[in-house]
Formats: C-alpha cells, sequence, structure tokens
C-alpha cells in the first residue's frame, strides 16, 4: 500500500514538471487582400504584413507558433480574428505569415500550431566584460585630481 501511494506521488509530481502543450494539425490558409484594412473581431484592423491570424477557440492576444511540416519553417503569430469557418482549416494566417511559411502557392497545405510559451530557459543572458578600459583624462582635468601614489599601489 505504501509502494504504491509513493508511486502515485512521484507520478504525480513528475507530471507537474514536465507540462503537456496542446498541439493541432491540420488546414491553413491565408486572408485575401480584400480583407486589408478590415477590422477583425478582435477591434483590430487587418494589415497583410503583420503577423496575425483566425482561429476559433484561442483567446484574442495569444501567440502560436505556426509550423509548416514540408519544409520545418516556422512562424510566430497573434490570434486576432475568429475562424475559419471551414471544416477542412484550423487557421487563417496572414499574408506575412503565409509568405514566411512558404504556402503562398499552395492554398490551403496542412501546418503543426501550438500555443507559444515565453521560456527563459531558451534564452542565454549577455555577458559584457570590460577588460581593457582607458579613460584618458584632459590636461586641465588632471591638474584638479589629486592621486595619493601610496594608498594606490598598496
Amino acid at each position: 500500500m505504501k509502494k504504491s501511494f509513493f508511486f502515485i506521488i512521484i507520478l504525480f509530481i513528475n507530471t507537474l514538471n514536465n507540462p503537456v502543450f496542446a498541439q493541432q494539425k491540420g488546414g491553413a490558409s491565408y486572408y485575401a487582400d480584400k480583407f486589408h484594412g478590415r477590422k477583425t473581431s478582435s477591434g483590430i484592423p487587418y494589415h497583410r504584413d503583420s503577423l496575425t491570424c483566425a482561429h476559433k477557440t484561442y483567446p484574442f492576444g495569444t501567440i502560436l507558433e505556426v509550423i509548416n511540416p514540408k519544409n520545418g519553417k516556422k512562424v510566430l503569430v497573434e490570434v486576432t480574428d475568429r475562424g475559419p469557418y471551414s471544416r477542412n482549416k484550423i487557421i487563417d494566417l496572414s499574408y506575412a505569415a503565409a509568405k514566411q511559411l512558404d504556402i503562398i502557392h499552395q492554398g490551403v497545405t496542412t501546418v503543426e500550431l501550438s500555443e507559444w510559451i515565453w521560456d527563459l530557459t531558451r534564452f542565454k543572458p549577455f555577458v559584457f566584460e570590460f577588460n581593457n578600459i582607458f579613460v584618458k583624462v584632459s590636461h586641465p582635468a588632471a591638474k584638479n585630481l589629486k592621486i595619493d601614489k601610496e594608498k594606490v599601489l598598496k
């Protein structure tokens, strides 16, 4: 009894440490040029050069990572609209996003999408090293500077 309880606790803790991200696979198309400048469901005007998309269920403002499995290209898009209202499609992309995925000439193509989570472990911090920095002091300023050489050299 104690072993099975211990096993269940360990299993539960392990599932909390490894988040499962929902992924969808399905058809994707892109907005026609006639929608450029029109308001989306979120109230933001659609711009063909912005990286936005329409999705049926994700909340507005959600960042999605869309992958074209045929060529491995990826793009991050923001959900700003609802749709598509077709059975075989799961997402409508802006022209710029479709161009980055190379699906412009394909019409409807299969893509994989998942919610993009900001992960700080992916990024390495910048380290600045200041090894050889010399400050030149002009002659008049050097007169006003009084340095005790014995204290500095200790």
